[in-house]
């Protein structure tokens, strides 16, 4: 899922990662509002609210809003400029560097949450602030890897893809190239994991609180480990096979 350069991608690593990712997004997006009464898997709403706060004058929220949109574009730039970086030496690391950071975030936002949290103004800030660095982080680490074709949060965006490759598509002047029927398929798994995140996040939440982000570094550790288990299942079985061979011998 994440050892593959974007220009060799199968649709079905591509569908894999657009799955797991959106899933997320939708369980913390759904969660950051109820919890936090903030959206946190993108910006746009943030955006509405910094240009209210300027016209109201309200400085104090005018620095929390600029600082989300900060930590939303800090966590998508290093994202991308991890994967430049490492991307010559070994794919898997490179794309792996952002993952890794999401969920050492995300296990601090369930530790905090499930042990310290009393609901303040400023912890609620705080909180929605390292989610957003998070979703920054996955979503330019899906975006760079997949090469643009995924972005397991920008709903407004797949909306508008999505509606322009169906049109392609289906046009009758319009050739209906597998690369196409590819996307639109990405689109609908990224908008379909999205919602389901999106309702099995908020179920979920009522039950069992902050205890729900504990969930979510489980996911992208699946991502993480994905690429390696059929070489650990490899050495595993070549070492048994070694023994076998070294004990006939020895017999």
């Amino acid at each position: 899922m994440l050892r593959q350069p974007k220009e060799e991608r199968s649709l079905k690593q591509n569908m894999l990662l657009a799955s797991s990712t959106a899933f997320v997004a939708g369980v913390t997006n759904v969660i950051s509002i109820i919890a936090f009464f903030a959206f946190t898997a993108n910006v746009t709403g943030h955006v509405a609210n910094l240009a209210k706060e300027i016209m109201e004058q309200d400085y104090s929220s005018i620095e929390v809003f600029v600082l989300w949109l900060l930590l939303f574009f800090i966590g998508a730039l290093i994202a991308s400029f991890a994967i430049k970086s490492f991307e010559g030496k070994s794919n898997y690391r490179a794309n792996a560097i952002p993952i890794v950071i999401e969920i050492i975030v995300l296990l601090f936002v369930a530790i905090y949450g499930n042990n310290f949290y009393s609901g303040t103004e400023n912890e609620r800030e705080i909180i929605t602030g390292c989610i957003l660095f998070a979703m920054g982080l996955q979503n330019g680490m899906v975006s760079t890897a997949s090469g643009g074709l995924i972005k397991s949060t920008h709903l407004t965006g797949l909306f508008t893809d999505l509606g322009t490759e169906l049109a392609d598509y289906y046009h009758p002047k319009t050739p209906q190239p597998v690369e196409l029927r590819n996307k639109i398929i990405i689109r609908i798994t990224v908008l379909g994991f999205y919602i389901l995140g999106g309702i099995i996040g908020a179920y979920f939440y009522n039950k069992y609180h902050f205890v729900v982000f504990y969930f979510l570094p489980v996911i992208l550790l699946t991502v993480l480990f994905y690429d390696l288990i059929p070489m650990i299942i490899h050495r595993i079985t070549r070492i048994f096979s070694t023994d076998t061979k070294t004990n006939k011998a020895t017999s």
